[in-house]
């Protein structure tokens, strides 16, 4: 099962997918974690989950923790698909708790109040994460070295 998780081929496209990915994320975790960009950080944003929007605490936590921690671990290409199915999780409960209503489109001209954004980001987070999924980190990844330390250990055996 573990190489199931870690193989994939030595191609870049997951490499820039799993980069991109990382660079768009990572910034939203370090609002949330450590209060940089603008955000509240790790107490604020709790308060704010689970006061405003009503998330169990446990829900909040581990949307900070996907956040912050899932860019670093797909930038290093470390557990990508794992971190990817987490990812996936994570953009399907923001689209039905809090972007659906708003339609498809994003509020680029500020036609609408502020947060009044509509799914076609998370759509792409989405398409870019479950094509992680599919192929694996790619080359330079964490990922890769795990699995060849892990088969050498099954040959010693």
């Amino acid at each position: 099962m573990i190489e199931r998780i870690l193989k994939s081929d030595k191609k870049w496209s997951p490499v820039i997918i799993r980069l991109v990915l990382a660079l768009v994320i990572f910034p939203h975790g370090a609002q949330k974690l450590l209060g940089w960009f603008g955000g509240y950080g790790f107490s604020g944003t709790m308060d704010y989950f689970t006061g405003t929007v009503g998330l169990p605490w446990i829900v909040g936590f581990l949307v900070i923790v996907i956040e912050f921690f899932g860019p670093i671990m797909l930038a290093a290409g470390l557990w990508v698909r794992a971190i990817s199915v987490s990812v996936i999780g994570l953009f399907v409960g923001i689209i039905f708790s809090g972007h659906l209503q708003y339609g498809f489109f994003m509020n680029w001209f500020g036609q609408m109040d502020a947060g009044q954004e509509g799914i076609e980001y998370h759509l792409l987070v989405l398409g870019m994460a479950a094509a992680l999924v599919v192929s694996g980190a790619g080359k330079y990844a964490l990922d890769r070295y795990l699995l060849k330390q892990r088969t050498r250990e099954s040959i010693t055996e």
